[in-house]
């Protein structure tokens, strides 16, 4: 069993895969605010997340504190946590 799992992870479907993920524009970022029933996603050092299950983000408001629909890399930088938070919420792609 670990031997077809290794196999798995060094195979060539592996890499295309991760170099095939959905890529989110500024735009799409933009438009998933969260708000009228749209799905809330946030940006994180180029990726992108989503946060529309999470009892921290409601409509869009993270605590009055943040938006969704944003890029919030700066705005990280001064919260009391920071990428490993997001580990919790699903990716959904990179942002171009």
């Amino acid at each position: 069993m670990f031997k077809t799992i290794f196999k798995l992870l060094e195979s060539k479907e592996k890499v295309n895969f991760l170099s095939e993920q959905k890529k989110i524009t500024r735009q799409q970022l933009q438009e998933n605010n969260g708000k009228n029933g749209k799905p809330a996603y946030i940006a994180y050092q180029g990726k992108v997340y989503e946060v529309t299950d999470s009892s921290f983000w409601m409509e869009g408001d993270h605590m009055g504190m943040h938006d969704a629909g944003k890029d919030l890399t700066e705005e990280l930088e001064m919260a009391p946590h920071r990428e490993e938070t997001l580990a919790k919420v699903k990716f959904v792609g990179a942002l171009v």
